[in-house]
């Protein structure tokens, strides 16, 4: 079976072919559509996860409809994707948005149509839902029952309020020891930032930083040990890749072929990589149940209880958006519910019986 991210753009009508150039000419055949895209993305800095889910849904897109090209299609087609998504396989209203946005950056930025539909394909409203949040005694059990690294970066995502894949990029030279803070660099929407840094992390933080280095240096023995940089880093800094500044604070046990070629050779490089989210999700889930937190409890919530608790402690509100990276305070208003005590602070008539 072919697959689709072999999927060429559709020819336009021509002669009758000519017999094939040999390959001693160094013409290179066109790149295929999904090729296209994932280049586009990359060209524009959009994140590795960005890329894949972009090119996943485009590939279901084109698949659903019997490997027709996207250019053969129109609004009724991405109506018919966007419904089945909704109907048939019941997803979320963020999902959906989200394969739409996919779909129409690919007619848009890639295929270059600009037809009068893309604006008015139907956005799916998600509903507004309150956060799952810990109590203080919730989350001192559950972090009671990590241990590791993984209960390492959980204590580092409730100190500091981070999202799971801020702590796991986080590099050396981002933790502020002195300072007592931490720089969470490329962020959601590729803003930077800083948080706290915690006390009682410290001594633990430094710890792993001794454990990491021993394995970067073991790594450099063995002739591997650069780090996947930023951008063009890696052309403007020559072996910054092998500095210990840019190494993660939290490597991946085991190394693995980058995805993504090198810069300067545009070579697929063997790296350490950075611990992988599964890994510490579900330790996070095997804790609650240890824990026997009959709540639905996954490593955001710990984001989520950060706020809350900071919010419950009196802290101002514009302090907490500042330490969350929020662009607009009506994102972190949402935490403020647990202001309110007992459904908006009001007594109920039964028990006033």
């Amino acid at each position: 079976m072919t697959s689709s991210s072999d999927y060429p753009a559709p020819a336009a009508p021509a002669a009758p072919a000519a017999p094939a150039a040999p390959a001693a000419s160094g013409i290179a055949p066109a790149p295929k559509l999904l090729d296209r895209l994932r280049d586009h993305l990359r060209t524009r800095h959009y994140s590795i996860r960005t890329e894949t889910a972009y090119v996943d849904w485009a590939r279901r897109f084109i698949l659903f409809h019997g490997k027709r090209h996207p250019q053969e299609m129109g609004a009724v087609e991405v109506e018919a994707f966007l419904t089945h998504l909704a109907v048939q396989r019941q997803v979320s209203a963020s999902t959906q948005n989200q394969a739409k946005a996919a779909i129409l950056y690919l007619y848009k930025q890639v295929l270059g149509v600009d037809l009068p539909w893309l604006d008015g394909v139907v956005q799916a409203k998600a509903p507004r839902r309150l956060p799952v949040v810990l109590t203080a005694t919730e989350v001192r059990t559950l972090l009671l029952h990590m241990q590791g690294t993984t209960g390492l970066i959980a204590q580092l995502l409730y100190g500091t309020g981070m999202r799971l894949l801020e702590a796991l990029r986080l590099r050396v030279k981002d933790v502020e020891f002195a300072r007592r803070e931490i720089v969470i660099r490329e962020g959601k929407g590729n803003k930077d930032r800083i948080t706290v840094l915690p006390e009682n992390l410290i001594q633990p933080l430094q710890q792993q930083l001794q454990k990491a280095r021993a394995l970067h240096e073991k790594d450099i023995e063995a002739g591997f040990g650069r780090v996947h940089l930023p951008h063009a880093l890696a052309v403007k800094y020559a072996n910054a890749d092998r500095s210990w500044a840019w190494q993660w604070v939290f490597p991946s046990p085991v190394r693995s072929v980058d995805p993504r070629p090198d810069a300067v050779t545009g070579a697929l490089l063997e790296r350490r990589h950075h611990v992988y989210p599964e890994s510490v999700q579900r330790a996070v889930r095997e804790a609650a149940r240890l824990a026997q937190i009959d709540k639905p409890v996954s490593p955001h919530v710990l984001r989520h209880s950060f706020a809350t608790h900071l919010l419950q402690a009196g802290y101002d509100i514009r302090t907490v958006q500042e330490l969350l990276g929020h662009a607009d305070v009506s994102t972190t208003m949402v935490y403020t519910h647990v202001l309110n005590k007992g459904g908006r602070g009001v007594l109920s008539p039964l028990d006033a019986l």
